[in-house]
């Protein structure tokens, strides 16, 4: 009976044995690929100082590589940043530059609405001022002298208009000049 006994005990231990599932780790854990890369690097220097001298200067020259390429696309990174901040600044200039041509234009458009105002109202002056010297003439008060002083300021007066005429032209040609 012990033998049974003892039997059926191995029977039942071997297939428990037998049953046993290998249970695998399937928890995936993010890492840093930087941290990755010196972990590699470690484990290659590990490797290095138990490899022969021709291996090691060959992983050593892979590290090199590894660290030029690094620095290649750190420059171009920079010069790309470089680039971008030029073609900013350059945008930012060209807006100043219109915002000023827009002033100036604005400022000469004032400047000629007010000349014409001026002009307009200095030809007012003038026709008043012939106007007056004719009724004049005709009633008789004034003298040669008078009347002569009278024309001198009509044509003082014509002056006036002939160089508001002239700036006015000129103040035309500069804006058409701005707008341009």
């Amino acid at each position: 009976m012990k033998t049974k006994f003892s039997f059926l005990i191995a029977i039942a231990f071997s297939s428990l044995s037998m049953n046993a599932q290998v249970v695998k780790d399937t928890v995936a854990t993010p890492t840093d690929s930087i941290a990755l890369k010196q972990v590699e690097l470690q484990k290659a220097k590990e490797k290095a100082e138990t490899l022969s001298p021709e291996q090691a200067a060959a992983i050593q020259k892979a590290a090199t590589q590894k660290q030029k390429e690094a620095e290649k696309m750190k420059k171009a990174a920079e010069k790309q940043a470089k680039a971008l901040d030029k073609e900013q600044r350059k945008l930012e200039k060209e807006q100043k530059q219109f915002a000023k041509e827009q002033k100036k234009i604005a400022s000469g458009e004032k400047d000629l609405i007010k000349i014409k105002e001026k002009l307009e109202d200095e030809k007012k002056d003038l026709e008043k001022m012939k106007a007056k010297l004719e009724k004049s003439k005709r009633k008789g008060k004034l003298s040669d002298i008078e009347i002569e002083k009278e024309n001198i300021k009509i044509s003082k007066q014509q002056i006036r208009i002939q160089e508001l005429q002239e700036d006015l032209d000129k103040t035309e040609k500069k804006l058409n000049k701005l707008r341009r």
